[in-house]
């Protein structure tokens, strides 16, 4: 029986490491900057999705005790929160970031702008539907923004062209 199941002391001690790594977890996110769980950029998911794969597998691991997984948690989320402060010298963050791109100009969409980003026409449509857009006439400007999300300018908005300068 006890093949299938485990023993009460392996499930107990699984229980006891899954809830010591989610608190573990919770306490460096909750330390770290805010933005670790906001719009993700690249470096963002990374830590997220090792901080699960470190919660989700080292409970199960019989060959891994929890401060083996603090240790490695720790780490990822360490490593993380330098990323983000080397990301506030502008060498680094081109490295690390994709920079904004202007995806429709003045009504008009630069198709090459939206092959580099990887979209379809569909794609920028269907983008545009949910902002609320139902004529690109109406649009002054489409910015592919870092994080992946879409801001859009109309033309009847003010525009300052400080907001626009970091276009590629």
């Amino acid at each position: 029986m006890s093949i299938v199941f485990g023993s009460l002391y392996d499930v107990w001690w699984v229980v006891v490491k899954a809830l010591l790594l989610y608190l573990t977890a919770v306490a460096c996110f909750r330390i770290s900057e805010r933005r670790t769980l906001a719009e993700m950029s690249a470096f963002d998911f990374v830590a997220a999705v090792a901080a699960g794969a470190i919660i989700g597998r080292v409970p199960n691991a019989h060959d891994a005790g929890y401060l083996a997984g603090a240790a490695t948690l720790i780490t990822v989320l360490l490593a993380h929160r330098l990323t983000a402060r080397l990301r506030l010298r502008p060498l680094f963050a081109k490295l690390i970031d994709h920079p904004p791109r202007l995806l429709v100009a003045d009504g008009k969409v630069l198709d090459d702008e939206l092959r580099r980003c990887g979209l379809t026409r569909q794609d920028l449509y269907g983008l545009l539907r949910e902002k609320g857009v139902d004529e690109l006439a109406s649009v002054r400007f489409v910015v592919f923004e870092q994080r992946g999300k879409v801001s859009v300018v109309r033309r009847s908005d003010t525009t300052d062209t400080e907001l626009l300068r970091d276009l590629a």
